[in-house]
């Protein structure tokens, strides 16, 4: 399934940090690292008292990618990493990634178009993986 601006699985049955790991090597496979992990439902628990559903948001990047586009447009890094989110909707895990046409086409760059679509195919066959 995918939406406006992500490309979202749902993995009924599957638990949450085998899903958290599973989509690390995924994305591995597609030559992402994990610069940045947010343990959201920890982080609202710890700062607002707030319980909710176990969310974490992955900041996955392509090294190689994201050299080309800040060779093109060196704001780019305003919309970098690639966030991946893990969460728990009611016993249902659902992996998200944003969708890098939707956010880089908001440098009105089209130069970044094929990045873009090279980044997208690669996250989409990540979460496919899962």
């Amino acid at each position: 399934m995918s939406g406006s601006f992500h490309i979202t699985r749902a993995l009924p049955g599957a638990g949450f940090d085998a899903t958290v790991e599973a989509a690390r090597a995924a994305l591995a496979k597609e030559g992402f690292g994990i610069l940045t992990e947010i343990d959201i439902a920890a982080t609202l628990k710890a700062k607002l008292g707030v319980e909710r559903p176990a969310y974490r948001i992955l900041g996955a990047c392509n090294p190689g990618y994201a050299h080309k586009a800040l060779e093109i447009e060196d704001k780019i890094g305003a919309l970098l990493p690639c966030n991946v989110i893990v969460q728990d909707k009611d016993g249902t895990i659902e992996v998200s990634a944003v969708d890098p046409v939707a956010s880089l086409g908001r440098a009105e760059r089209p130069e970044l178009s094929g990045i873009a679509e090279e980044v997208r195919a690669r996250l989409a066959r990540a979460i496919a993986a899962l």
